[in-house]
């Protein structure tokens, strides 16, 4: 089962909440054998969201998934930690 979540959202559906009803479904009905897949996810919050559901594989392209890697407040928080390391001027090497 492939549902467009993004695609969903862009016409002022909830994509996530589509996914929370065909999860409950098929927990209904455990001899039945599928998995869902939660197609053109547009954000690293359809991700989260989609995983804590129950969904099974997604599919998105590389800007999310660069978005989920690259996060401003990670970034900034690793270079304070850098700086602030740099300044004890000890070495873990």
């Amino acid at each position: 089962v492939s549902p467009f979540v993004g695609r969903l959202d862009d016409q002022g559906y909830d994509g996530m909440a589509l996914i929370e009803e065909i999860v409950n479904v098929y927990q209904n009905y455990t001899q039945l054998t599928t998995q869902i897949l939660v197609a053109s996810v547009r954000n690293p919050k359809h991700v989260v969201e989609a995983a804590l559901l129950g969904a099974d594989v997604g599919t998105l392209p590389p800007t999310v998934l660069k978005q989920m890697y690259h996060h401003p407040l990670t970034d900034k928080g690793l270079q304070a930690f850098l700086t602030d390391w740099s300044k004890t001027g000890q070495s873990i090497l």
